[in-house]
């Protein structure tokens, strides 16, 4: 219990200098103009966030520095050093810069769109993540690897989602302003194209969208023509989700890259072109496929690929493990700092 305290401590300490440095990039830029002299002095912010995540030991804390600050954050001060989306405006106030730089939100393309699925949907997910941490924690071990192929894909995803969804909904509502929901739905995504730019993880696909397919389309776009100009941007957007991800990787193991995380973003890449490919060349109506078949056929590709390149390192690793134990962990020392506060217990 103590180390789990000291490790708030750390994280708080950690967080409270990144706030600090952001600070210092919010007043900079009123008197440093976008361009090369922005980006320089923007660098030694980006490069402390290199070194935040390596004075963590826990999982969670590693995966949020690292995620947050060493990804998210230093892709959108690059995008702000040359007045790019989704800061190509400094926004109103300090506070907003903050969340906008700090957290994995971004401004809605469809403001006005609604959530055509039922509230009761989340708390359904809420349960039934909790069951997945109760397995995870306690009978991983005893599990057949055909069920793990399942659970881990469904840890990841009810992971992600369930904390996310909260954090974007209460900073909805704080800042006045409507953000891209995190998650569509990806278990009906219909294709490749679907699951990776309208359903998983949107804040990061419109910032991968931002910061490496629209550069990329642009600089290809004077030595080919626009659809090959296209094909590079999208395989530059996973190959960079893909090194991205083999980070956030290292500083949660400390292991070695094995490369296979970088691989399956490769494959997924790829696959997508050619589906892109193959739709543009109209061949899809010779041979209607039924959403319930094109459903099962994207999530089984995207479940099988992660069994064979994504989920190996995970296992050898013991993370998901980890992360179970430190949510269980995490979970007592609130119910018992909360019991002191209410006097149910001595200190």
């Amino acid at each position: 219990m103590r180390e789990i305290e000291e490790e708030f401590i750390t994280f708080i300490e950690a967080w409270a200098s990144a706030i600090i440095s952001i600070s210092y990039c919010y007043y900079i830029s009123q008197n440093i103009k976008a361009g090369f002299f922005r980006l320089i002095s923007l660098l030694p912010v980006g490069a402390l966030f290199f070194v935040l995540p390596l004075f963590f030991s826990s999982a969670h804390f590693s995966f949020l520095t690292s995620g947050f600050l060493t990804w998210q954050a230093n892709l959108k001060l690059l995008l702000f050093a040359f007045d790019k989306s989704p800061l190509s405006t400094t926004p109103p106030n300090l506070i907003h810069f903050l969340c906008f730089i700090c957290l994995p939100i971004y401004p809605q393309r469809n403001p006005n769109s609604q959530d055509p699925f039922p509230k009761w949907l989340f708390a359904v997910k809420v349960l039934l993540f909790g069951v997945v941490l109760h397995v995870c924690s306690n009978h991983i071990e005893k599990l057949h690897p055909i069920l793990l192929l399942g659970l881990y894909p469904l840890h990841v995803y009810l992971s992600h989602e369930i904390p996310l969804t909260l954090l974007n909904d209460l900073l909805t509502i704080t800042l006045g302003c409507d953000l891209e929901p995190q998650f569509n739905e990806p278990y009906l995504a219909t294709s490749l194209q679907d699951f990776w730019g309208r359903r998983w993880n949107l804040p990061v696909s419109a910032l991968l969208r931002s910061s490496v397919f629209i550069p990329v389309r642009r600089v290809c776009s004077h030595l080919m023509n626009s659809e090959r100009a296209a094909i590079i941007g999208v395989l530059a957007s996973f190959l960079v989700s893909g090194l991205l991800h083999e980070m956030m990787f290292f500083y949660i193991t400390r292991e070695a890259p094995t490369w296979e995380v970088t691989w399956y973003f490769v494959l997924h890449g790829v696959c997508t072109v050619a589906e892109v490919i193959v739709k543009r060349k109209k061949f899809v109506g010779r041979w209607m496929v039924r959403p319930v078949v094109s459903r099962l056929l994207t999530v089984g590709f995207v479940v099988l690929s992660g069994g064979w390149l994504f989920f190996p390192q995970i296992k050898r690793s013991g993370v998901i493990k980890r992360f179970a134990s430190e949510s269980l962990l995490f979970t007592d020392l609130i119910k018992h700092d909360l019991s002191i506060f209410l006097g149910l217990v001595e200190p």
